[in-house]
């Protein structure tokens, strides 16, 4: 426990960031009937929807109450884990285990940023299931496994784990039954998340960029950057550059991932390091694996995993000194404590990853959203040479000529915006912000209406025509099918 507070006991400092500030526009955890909207069929991730919604009722939108109950779950998974690996392994090996997950680096984006809350949720009810299927409550292990899936669902692969730890295992009698309705759970939890996350701006599945080919192929270097990382905790960034491999070093990624994983089953039987390893694979697959999304990679991905690699580690660490693995701690302490000040502020967070993905567009986008006008039109300006036909570019170089009252200049982004994505609610509400602030309303209006057209639910389009008098029928034309689409709007 006290590692803990020493590593991420600053964490109840930090603000927010990224999509932490949708949680706060989201009229579903701002209203009070929120907790019972939250369990509706098109909101994914509903259980940890509604811890989000708990803390909106009892403190607003202060970041320290969010952060409290992110630590306070990492803090209950490292004391679950290290209850559940007392029972599998040597009491040295168990302790370093759950020393590793408590304080590893990579640890940091997982706990202190908020909205990544559904991983550590979702591991923390893993972690329960583990300790019940332990004991032989496979019924109670359902439970749990089924209470995981509603915080997250990149635990879907959990019973696989689960199945591999029977197998390890010289039992007469294996409970396949309870293992084959955690899978169709799991299953049922994927298509749900397919048939939900359809819409572009979702950045997931049908919604993401990439397809889930090019997705595969990105994910074997973001594998071996997750190993490295394990082994060297150096060069973190909330936002990495993944390289985009020519087919055949996309497929000598994947085989050496292969190749260890084969070697890794030689030592696989009972509590060996090898079933720990491909256990830990197993828990990776559902995020790094074929199911598309942006982000190629990202540190958070690994915190269910570790619940697997750090008892490996662990048993490894159990054959040294106890005084060396001690001495170990120490500079993960340190790292770990420095990443959470990285994460204390957007500015220091994303001026990182400006710094350690030089050719990407986000970070800087990013980070010019919150540093002063001179400096965020010098990295805008650098974003536009970067991708000159980007939208997001251009709607942010608007948004901030709009800020700075050059109204004429942001119009002019506006519509660059609009011109590379025709039709998009987010750039028709831009411009019609720009035309109202140089006194066309009438064009204004047109803008904001259109834009409502596209997307029903678009709340700041719907209260831009609200103040210039839409009627009624207008502003209360978002359906509840409809709202997903806003939900997921960065």
């Amino acid at each position: 426990m006290g590692l803990v507070l020493v590593a991420f006991g600053a964490s109840l400092a930090a603000g927010f960031h990224f999509d932490d500030y949708a949680l706060l526009n989201d009229p579903v955890i701002r209203s009070a009937e929120g907790w019972r909207q939250v369990w509706r069929p098109e909101q994914t991730r509903p259980l940890t929807y509604f811890t989000f919604w708990l803390n909106y009722a009892a403190g607003g939108g202060r970041a320290a109450g969010y952060h409290a109950v992110n630590l306070a779950l990492h803090l209950a998974a490292v004391l679950l884990l290290y209850g559940v690996l007392q029972r599998r392994l040597p009491a040295k090996a168990a302790l370093a285990a759950a020393a590793l997950f408590a304080i590893h680096p990579i640890q940091t984006e997982a706990v202190v940023y908020v909205y990544a809350r559904a991983t550590v949720l979702a591991t923390l009810l893993c972690i329960l299931a583990l300790g019940e299927w332990l004991e032989r409550r496979h019924g109670r292990a359902t439970l749990w496994f089924a209470a995981a899936l509603l915080a997250k669902e990149e635990c879907a692969a959990f019973p696989v784990f689960l199945a591999l730890l029977e197998l390890s295992e010289r039992r007469a009698v294996r409970p396949w039954k309870h293992l084959a309705a955690m899978a169709v759970m799991a299953v049922a939890a994927g298509v749900r998340v397919i048939l939900v996350l359809r819409e572009p701006a979702s950045g997931a599945g049908a919604g993401s960029k990439f397809s889930p080919w090019e997705y595969l192929a990105a994910q074997g270097p973001a594998i071996w950057r997750y190993v490295r990382l394990l082994v060297i905790p150096w060069g973190f960034t909330v936002d990495p550059e993944i390289p985009a491999l020519p087919v055949a070093l996309a497929v000598l990624a994947w085989a050496g991932i292969a190749t260890a994983a084969a070697l890794a089953l030689r030592r696989f039987w009972g509590a060996r390091e090898g079933f720990w390893l491909v256990g830990g694979l197993v828990l990776l697959l559902p995020s790094s694996s074929v199911f598309p999304a942006d982000d190629l990679a990202a540190d958070r991905r690994m915190y269910l995993p570790l619940i697997a690699l750090a008892p490996a580690a662990g048993l490894v660490a159990a054959r040294l000194p106890s005084r060396y693995v001690a001495i170990a701690a120490l500079p993960l302490l340190i790292l770990t404590s420095g990443r959470v000040q990285v994460w204390q502020t957007e500015e220091r967070l994303w001026a990182e990853a400006v710094q350690r993905a030089p050719q990407k567009v986000r970070p800087r986008l990013q980070l010019a959203r919150v540093v002063d006008d001179q400096r965020s039109l010098a990295l805008l300006e650098e974003a536009k040479r970067l991708a000159p036909d980007d939208p997001r570019v251009a709607s942010e170089l608007g948004a901030r000529y709009l800020a700075m009252g050059r109204a004429a200049e942001a119009l002019g982004e506006f519509g660059r915006a609009l011109a590379l994505v025709p039709g998009d609610a987010s750039a028709l509400n831009n411009r019609g912000a720009a035309l109202l602030a140089l006194g066309q309303r009438e064009a204004a209006r047109a803008d904001f209406a259109r834009a409502l057209e596209a997307d029903p639910c678009f709340e700041e389009a719907r209260r831009n025509l609200a103040a210039l008098g839409a009627p009624a029928d207008v502003q209360n034309a978002c359906r509840p099918e409809d709202r997903r689409f806003s939900e997921v709007r960065r």
